[in-house]
Parts: C-alpha cells; sequence; structure tokens
C-alpha cells in the first residue's frame, strides 16, 4: 500500500499540540515588566476538545458543491496570472462543470496532489525584492474553498488587535488603533520588522497551530501537502521546507493562525499593539520600557516561533520617526503621510509622466495618472495631507506640462498652442524660441497661464487636493468613521 510522505510524518509527530505559552509576570504599567516566569503543565480544556469535535467532517463541507462554486466564482474575481500548468481563471469557468465530481472524489480520498508553485521575484518598495508562489488556477480552487471554511471559526479566535487579512478589518482600523494609543501618552513604539517572515515559517509550528483547531486529519494532511509544494524556479523544482509563499489565498489566514501566539503572549503581558500580518508595533510611555520590550519579544519570536527579527530595520522610537502601514503618527495621535510614501508616489509618477514615452498618448498619460491617484489617495484619505498634495499636484502638473511643450518641438507649433491658450504672441514667441530646458519652460509663467488647473481638469486630470477635500467632506458629512475600541 502506498505511504505518502505525510502520513509517515504524521505518524511520528502526530501533530501533537505544544506546551501553552509561558506567562510573563509583569508591573501594573502595562508595559512588559520581564518577571519571572511560571512553568506550567500542559492542560486541554474540555471546551477545546468539544470545538475540534465539531471539526471532525471539514472535508465534506470544503468539498461540497456550493462551496466549490463559491469558490470558482471568487478565483475568476480575484484574477491572477496562470500557474505552472499555464491554465488561466477564464479556462477555470469552463473546466470546472465537468471535473468537479472528480476534485471532490479526489479531495475525500486523499489523492489529490497540489502542483509545484510558480516563482515570481517583485521589486520592494524598500528595496530588494519578494519572492511571491503562485499556485495553478486548480491549487487556488481548493486554497480558496478550504479558506472559505477555516476562515469563519479561526478568525473568532484571533485577538482583536490583530487587523492584517480579517473580513471587516482593514489598514484604516489600524491606523486608527495606533493613533488611540499615541492620544493616551504611548509615544513611544517597538517597530517590529520579521525578516522574510512568509519565506521562514516553520511547518511543524505551523501545523501545530492548526491542529489546536482542526481536527479532520484530511485537511491537515492536505494543508500539510500545499506547505511542502515545489516552486518551480528557471524550469527547476526547488523542494521547501519552510515557509508559506505569498500568492495562495489561504495563505494569509495561516499566517495569522501563527502569529496570533505572537498576538496572545503580548495581550498576556499587558501590551498596548497593533498587528497588520507581519508588520507589527508596540506602544509604550518610555524609550527604557520599549528597549526591555524589544529584547524580550525578540526572544520570544525567535525561541517560540522560529521567526528572524531583522535588526537594522526593527526599532524603539518616537512614533514621529517610524512609519507603520505607509502613515505617520504626529503628536496628540494625528495621521499624516510617511515622507517614503510621497517619494513613492512622486516615483511613480515621474515614471507615467517620462518624456521619452512617445508612443503614449498624453491622454493615455492623465488615465494612467487617474488610476494610480484614486487609489493612492483613497488609501491615505484619513491623514492630514492636504498641503502634501497640493504641492503633489503642482508638481505633477508641471511635469505634464514639460510633456507637452517638447512633443510639440518646433518654435512655431508652440508658439501657436500657447496663443490658442490665451497667451499673447509676444510672450509665446518668447517662450518658444527661449534656450531654457523644458523643465524650466514648463515651469514660466506663459505656460501656466496657459495650461491651468481649470484646463487640466478639462482632460480629466484628477487635482489630488480637490479629491482629497471631497473624501474629507463626505467623512464631516458622515461623521468621523469609526475606531476600533482601545484593547
Amino acid at each position: 500500500m502506498y505511504v505518502s510522505r505525510d502520513m509517515r510524518q504524521q505518524k511520528t509527530a502526530g501533530y501533537q499540540m505544544e506546551l501553552p505559552l509561558k506567562p510573563v509576570c509583569h508591573g501594573t504599567n502595562g508595559e512588559g515588566g520581564t518577571g519571572s516566569d511560571v512553568r506550567e503543565e500542559r492542560q486541554v480544556s474540555s471546551a477545546a476538545d468539544r470545538k475540534r469535535a465539531l471539526t471532525q467532517d471539514l472535508m465534506e463541507r470544503v468539498s461540497s458543491l456550493a462551496n466549490l462554486k463559491e469558490a470558482v466564482r471568487k478565483v475568476i474575481r480575484n484574477k491572477g496570472s496562470a500557474g505552472t500548468d499555464g491554465m488561466t481563471v477564464h479556462d477555470l469557468k469552463g473546466w470546472f462543470p465537468g471535473n468537479w465530481g472528480t476534485l471532490q472524489r479526489q479531495l475525500r480520498s486523499e489523492w489529490y496532489r497540489p502542483e509545484p508553485v510558480k516563482g515570481v521575484e517583485i521589486p520592494k518598495p524598500g528595496g530588494g525584492v519578494r519572492q511571491l508562489g503562485i499556485p495553478t488556477v486548480i491549487d487556488r480552487l481548493v486554497q480558496q474553498a478550504l479558506l472559505q471554511v477555516l476562515e469563519p471559526f479561526l478568525d473568532s479566535t484571533f485577538s482583536e488587535s490583530s487587523f492584517g487579512f480579517r473580513p471587516g478589518r482593514s489598514a484604516h482600523h489600524a491606523i486608527q488603533q495606533a493613533g488611540a494609543y499615541v492620544r493616551e501618552g504611548r509615544c513611544i513604539v517597538v517597530d517590529l520588522d520579521l525578516e522574510k517572515f512568509f519565506d521562514r515559517v516553520n511547518h511543524d509550528i505551523l501545523m501545530a497551530r492548526v491542529a489546536r483547531h482542526v481536527g479532520d486529519k484530511r485537511i491537515l494532511r492536505l494543508i500539510r501537502r500545499f506547505l511542502e509544494a515545489g516552486m518551480m524556479r528557471d524550469g527547476v523544482c526547488v523542494e521547501r521546507e519552510e515557509g508559506t509563499p505569498q500568492g495562495g489565498p489561504l495563505s494569509p489566514l495561516l499566517a495569522n493562525l501563527l502569529l496570533d501566539d505572537l498576538d496572545k503572549e503580548l495581550e498576556k503581558r499587558g501590551h498596548c499593539f497593533c498587528r497588520y500580518a507581519d508588520d507589527c508595533n508596540i506602544y509604550v510611555r518610555t524609550k527604557a520600557a520599549g528597549e526591555r520590550v524589544m529584547a524580550s519579544v525578540t526572544e520570544f519570536l525567535e525561541g517560540k516561533l522560529k521567526l528572524r527579527v531583522n535588526r537594522e530595520k526593527s526599532a524603539v522610537a518616537y512614533m514621529e520617526e517610524r512609519k507603520f502601514l505607509g502613515y505617520r503618527l504626529l503628536s496628540g495621535g494625528r495621521l499624516g503621510i510617511a515622507p517614503k510614501s510621497l517619494k513613492r508616489a512622486k516615483d511613480r509618477i515621474r515614471e507615467i509622466t517620462r518624456r521619452n514615452r512617445g508612443n503614449v498618448k498624453v491622454c493615455d498619460m492623465i488615465e494612467e495618472l487617474n488610476s494610480f491617484l484614486s487609489g493612492w489617495i483613497t488609501y491615505f484619505r484619513i491623514a492630514e495631507g492636504k498641503g502634501h498634495l497640493e504641492r503633489l499636484g503642482e508638481w505633477m502638473r508641471r511635469k505634464l506640462r514639460c510633456v507637452i511643450l517638447k512633443r510639440l518641438k518646433r518654435t512655431r507649433t508652440i508658439a501657436d498652442f500657447l496663443v490658442k491658450l490665451g497667451v499673447s504672441q509676444l510672450e509665446a514667441l518668447k517662450l518658444a524660441a527661449s534656450g531654457k530646458g523644458w523643465w524650466r519652460k514648463a515651469g514660466s509663467p506663459p505656460s501656466q497661464y496657459a495650461m491651468t488647473n481649470e484646463w487640466f481638469a478639462k482632460q480629466n486630470l484628477i487635482d489630488p487636493a480637490q479629491w482629497y477635500e471631497t473624501f474629507k467632506n463626505e467623512r464631516n458629512r458622515r461623521g468621523t468613521e469609526q475606531v476600533c475600541p482601545v484593547v
């Protein structure tokens, strides 16, 4: 009889649950005093046993026709590129009606085997690259079906201070909660950066966490197979012994499940913190407390969860010196846009408005700018950033004037264009014949008089400051956006 590697591992490891975390005594100031550790014996409550007993038939729920149909709908809606087999999300709609029965039997009989994921590297905003693993469309379908069944009861066990990739929670909730902590006087932030978190997840530790909640061994073995599926790089399949690659629907839930141990430990110590996926900030009142927290939490992460803290990027500092999810916390808990976020926005605008994009029309550039700006300003709408956005808009319009003037090229063509927009013929000829560079010409009074803000509005270009004001007025009309209660 064939015995899979997963079954052999189960027989040896048995998915034993780990000992409960050691409680840490702390002072009443809620800043994680380092009192003595107390050794606890392993205890499994009857309530936990009863809850796990309810999950013995999860595979039947995962592989039900209704659940698979919903998973197909979401996979198609989420789009995404093809995996190693070349099948696209558009092919899935035609594939499913004739194959769902076979898929259901494979899942229930444990014959289903995930394909290797396609390794893709993308640049990170702060430099370096991020490794993505793109599963095949069928594997994404199965992961989505798992997610739909597991998320409802796993999410209910997570901390109130966890905000990433959870239903009804967002980065805005995390930022607003952080602002509430600062308003209480916790102006020092312990900013933890986990080095290549998704690439370093220990499979055995993660599976022990899953086994705390899931009683159906078929589900456990299927998740283990997804974790151990190889990664295809340059035509070579590389085996993986750790990590849960970003790109699959199930990875964020598994990441939250693993880091929930960190959340529970921080709650036990009485800390005020916000975690969004692997981005965790802890708020304390003094630097001395922050240094103690950094040391003890680093020891917990590296010793208990086998993760690695990036010492270079982690820091204990005043909240104004750090950024959280692209925002910067200001005095009194106010929210601002982090300088690095503004710089990345300008880099993106600079890329869209490059003067050597001769094959791209200006109207297409404006469409690209609108697409980027609408999403970017929507994300930063809760920040105090009108001044930044006014300056960003001025700079962006000057970039477009520069592109337009350069494309007109000849002196007569430039002069005619400016005259048509209301500039006197003398001023138009002086600017067109000037030996100054295009950037200088774009910032000159005749150029600004001709291509005004109103003129750009007629070209359907978004004004960042006006777009921001629209959000602000709507927020004032409805009242302040709801802030998650302080934990």
